[in-house]
């Protein structure tokens, strides 16, 4: 025969299993939506990084244009609405050394291009800092 305390055990044990296994789905349920959530900022960082480097990539092209007109051409280029820099075109008549930056809504893109002279590209990559 069942007593009363071993009723009040099992009815206690079922209040508790289900009280754990609650909190372990609401802790499941948040974590899912927490990844989701910045998920999302993970995916906006990249394509706002990748408008940086498209920025940057249009003020390298320009410059490597500018410099079969002007060996030291510097200053910001307007590529739409966006607007990049030339930083310095340096170096020899055999080896030029062009730095240009891209700022696109704080995602900062810096390169270092390379051109020898006939203005072909030996060098191309994106460096931290100037």
């Amino acid at each position: 025969m069942i007593t009363q305390d071993e009723k009040n055990n099992k009815g206690f044990i079922a209040l508790m299993s289900a009280i754990i296994i609650s909190i372990v789905l609401l802790l499941m349920i948040t974590n899912l939506s927490l990844t989701g959530f910045y998920g999302r900022f993970n995916i906006l960082d990249f394509e706002l990084k990748e408008k940086s480097s498209a920025l940057a990539e249009a003020c390298a092209d320009e410059a490597i244009l500018n410099l079969t007109q002007n060996i030291d051409y510097t200053g910001d280029v307007n590529v739409g609405a966006d607007k990049c820099s030339i930083r310095s075109i340096t170096g020899s008549n055999i080896k030029k050394t062009i730095e240009v930056s891209a700022d696109y809504k704080n995602y900062i893109t810096n390169l270092e291009i390379d051109v020898d002279t006939n203005i072909a590209v030996t060098r191309w990559e994106e460096v931290p800092n100037f």
